[in-house]
């Protein structure tokens, strides 16, 4: 009975986050153009290229200029911290299909990142509706850092690990949290039908193409 309870609290909780979800996802299926994007702190025009804060309490992006975004770190405990532009490909990743399995996770695609507001690790997968929020099974996701320590050098709030198990994919990725939010926007945007399309396909190909040619080194981990 109490699981249950427990079950349906957080159910309801994951439904309470899902609009600010939403609001955060507007901001990559709207056009996007030079006069319409200003810093959320001080307003001045931007252009096509600028940086993200994230608000942890709510997991709210907001636009930001060169100057403002400077007052902020991804590691600083203040209302916002800033999206940091690395991009890591983690070809040597360690998860397993069942691993995979005991996620729980209902389609091939998925990122994690740990919200210090929450106090654990959130999962989100994209779907032709948007980012949709997913129980995780800890017990499972520790075992997988585990086997992986890199994730333990994520940001909370600012980074994730992105998963891409689509068709033969088997790709892991640490992007900041703004590129999850980019793929989610893209699928949405161009899925048509019940199977998406070639359209939509093609672009998250050209996703995670993109996302290899951006990536930094990262330190070889040997595996017992």
């Amino acid at each position: 009975m109490n699981n249950d309870k427990s079950t349906n609290d957080e159910t309801e909780q994951i439904g309470r986050r899902q609009s600010a979800i939403d609001n955060t996802l507007r901001r990559f299926v709207r056009p996007r153009s030079v006069a319409s994007e200003r810093c959320d702190l001080c307003s001045i025009e931007l252009g096509v290229d600028h940086a993200h804060l994230v608000e942890p309490a709510t997991r709210r992006l907001v636009c930001a200029c060169q100057a403002c975004a400077i007052l902020f770190s991804a590691a600083a405990e203040t209302k916002y911290r800033r999206v940091p532009l690395r991009v890591q490909y983690l070809p040597n990743f360690q998860l397993t299909a069942a691993q995979w399995e005991g996620l729980m996770i209902p389609i091939n695609l998925a990122f994690f990142f740990q919200s210090s507001a929450a106090g654990k690790m959130i999962v989100l997968y994209p779907s032709p509706a948007g980012a949709t929020e997913s129980l995780l099974d800890f017990e499972a996701w520790k075992e997988i850092v585990e086997g992986n320590p890199v994730l333990r050098e994520m940001e909370a709030d600012t980074e994730a690990l992105l998963v891409n198990r689509v068709g033969k994919a088997s790709e892991h990725f640490i992007v900041p949290i703004d590129e999850c939010y980019r793929l989610v926007g893209l699928i949405r945007t161009k899925w048509k039908g019940l199977s998406g399309g070639t359209e939509v396909w093609e672009a998250i190909d050209g996703f995670f193409a993109e996302l290899k040619r951006r990536t930094a080194p990262v330190k070889e981990v040997v595996h017992a």
